[in-house]
């Protein structure tokens, strides 16, 4: 008899998996008798780093490190527990997840106390780049981490023009600088400290050790922070940080700090790290942002003195400060929302499109990658599953069709077109679309109220927001038939659409949806307001003409009338509904698309949808 999947996974180690046990000494510590975070970045990346170089085999250098959240504090005499693995290999980069939990010896609980992503490459004495091999992910946990890799990379790879973006932006204003007599000088908390690089602090390629750097830059931080609130700061926040350049034994290392800004419980300072050798000119490093709280006796936050910038760059730095902290605060928003809780929809605006963009992709992606999905039923090779969690119901429905996968993504993320072959939407009529009367299904009467697919605007290549409105579906409704529904009553949705072409080979072509709230476009008189949670298409290639289709849905309590019969399996409309998209992608199969859809690491002229 098999043995049940999680027993399969409990044994199962992943081969790039490295872990570190430590116990916190006072020689690790601050004056708190807690763990210096700089000591702990040491740790964090030097695991990080065996567990690149065993998936490579050859030598690796850290390349970026993602936002770092700490939840907790480490005293001494406990044990801190470093777990790092490879997530997924690019062609000659690789993603490595780490986390770090505490375990106290005494009374035997662990808690978690951050979780990071550390991009590292290879670094061979002949200058040339290693290609790297594929990571095969085994269990389902590696399987979504491995899928949501690619989502953090695009991240990455956009991260500089997020800031840009948002400062240039006419409907952000920041906030004017406030005189007041009590504001503390920002020139009073800069700090510059020079650090000569020597051989115990390089690693085994002679290049200063990343982590080395980030401890060094974490101690010139806290005290530029100290020297503003005349206390001992907790940092809590890394913002994502880039390594430039890489730096050697013999280099002086330049770090220089200060206070950017002081919120009411936080501040930001910003770090700076350079390095030069006899005369030659400073080489810049890294520069990282770090968020600084005070708190009294009690573990309660302390009200901060406000910052003074200075003209120019200090002001520059100011602004950006709080553009910075709006970001950090809807992507932790955005990130930590739950699905059940109201309101469902995440208000969009131009700093959090990206983040809002990564979680619509990664819902559907780790939606996708649940293992305990139920065959409700199936007819002719068209399946449907239903999964149940809490009051949400989610739905898939999975079918292949003679139609290449790219060419089926590029049908199906045109919304617009959805009308030409779902009878829901057929029934509506949409704006510039008109379909031919001979395509209509027979028997069908067009009510008054009418529907429409309206694209309020094309965020990106990537990303699109559309309102739809079509009939809604009152409690007790026992048919799908549109002709059922009662007249004067329409349903309207602010949709994200999110599409995503396949990082690599093996993954999927993307089509996420979900609801957001968008300040020009409020519920209005006359119109129910529907969300979505989570909805779309996964598109795998089963072969060069043979794709894929699989649609999901997780099932809001509004929608749940309409969709009701379908998953009690009483009705066939899922079937017909779905054997009409197959018609419809074969029937286009061969006709060209004006709409090109592509990866952000690979631009290409589009024109609009």
């Amino acid at each position: 008899m098999s043995r049940p999947k999680n027993e399969v996974e409990e044994e199962y180690r992943n081969p790039t998996e490295v872990k570190k046990s430590q116990i916190v000494m006072p020689c690790h510590a601050n004056h708190r008798q807690e763990l210096s975070v700089g000591e702990l970045l040491k740790w964090m990346d030097s695991t990080a780093c065996l567990s690149a170089e065993r998936h490579a085999g050859c030598p690796c250098v850290t390349a970026s490190v993602d936002d770092i959240h700490f939840e907790h504090t480490i005293g001494v005499g406990q044990v801190v527990i470093i777990q790092a693995k490879v997530n997924r290999a690019f062609n000659t980069s690789m993603e490595v997840g780490i986390v770090v939990s505490c375990e106290d010896l005494f009374s035997g609980r662990y808690w978690k106390v951050c979780r990071a992503f550390a991009t590292f490459v290879t670094q061979q004495s002949t200058g040339k780049k290693v290609l790297l091999r594929p990571l095969v992910p085994r269990t389902q946990t590696e399987q979504v981490q491995h899928s949501l890799a690619a989502e953090r990379r695009r991240m990455r790879i956009i991260h500089a023009d997020i800031m840009k973006d948002l400062l240039t932006n006419r409907a952000f204003q920041p906030v004017e600088v406030q005189e007041t007599e009590k504001a503390v000088p920002a020139e009073r908390t800069r700090v510059e400290s020079v650090e000569l690089v020597l051989p115990p602090h390089a690693n085994h390629q002679v290049n200063t050790f990343g982590g080395q750097i980030m401890a060094w830059m974490e101690n010139v931080a806290t005290i530029a922070a100290s020297r503003l609130c005349n206390a001992h700061p907790t940092l809590r926040t890394i913002d994502m940080f880039f390594f430039r350049a890489p730096s050697h034994v013999g280099d002086r290392l330049v770090l220089k700090a200060i206070v950017n800004n002081a919120f009411k419980n936080s501040m930001e300072v910003g770090v700076c790290a350079e390095a030069y050798q006899g005369e030659e000119p400073l080489r810049h490093i890294n520069s990282a942002f770090m968020t600084f709280e005070v708190r009294d006796s009690n573990g309660k936050p302390c009200t901060l003195p406000r910052i003074r910038p200075e003209p120019l760059d200090g002001l520059r730095r100011y602004q950006e400060a709080i553009a910075r902290r709006k970001i950090r605060l809807d992507r932790k928003y955005i990130i930590s929302c739950k699905q059940a809780e109201v309101p469902l929809s995440v208000p969009w605006d131009i700093s959090n499109q990206v983040y809002l963009s990564y979680n619509n992709v990664t819902a559907l992606k780790m939606l996708a990658a649940r293992n305990d999905w139920m065959l409700n039923s199936e007819k002719n090779k068209v399946s449907l599953y239903t999964l149940e969690e809490k009051q949400v119901l989610g739905f898939m429905i999975q079918f292949e069709v003679d139609v290449q996968a790219q060419r089926a993504f590029q049908l199906l993320a045109d919304l617009s077109r959805r009308v030409e072959w779902d009878p829901y939407y057929e029934w509506c009529s949409f704006v510039n679309l008109k379909v031919p009367e001979h395509k209509r299904s027979r028997g069908r009467r067009i009510q008054q109220v009418q529907g429409k697919c309206e694209l309020i605007r094309k965020v990106d290549d990537d990303d699109s927001l559309y309102r739809v409105v079509t009939p809604s579906v009152c409690q007790g409704l026992v048919s799908n038939s549109p002709s059922s529904i009662p007249e004067g009553i329409t349903q309207d949705f602010i949709l994200l659409a999110s599409r995503r072409t396949p990082c690599d080979c093996g993954d999927p072509y993307v089509i996420a949806l979900r609801s957001v709230t968008l300040p020009t476009h409020p519920s209005v008189e006359g119109y129910n307001r529907g969300e979505v949670l989570c909805a779309g298409f996964s598109i795998h290639e089963v072969s060069n003409n043979v794709s894929k289709i699989s649609y999901f849905n997780q099932a809001s309590p509004e929608v749940l009338p309409y969709i009701s019969t379908d998953i009690a399996g009483l009705s066939s409309s899922y079937y017909s509904n779905f054997c009409a998209c197959s018609t419809f992608l074969h029937e286009n199969r061969g006709k060209p698309n004006t709409t090109r859809y592509h990866s952000p690491s690979s631009p290409v002229e589009t024109t609009p949808l």
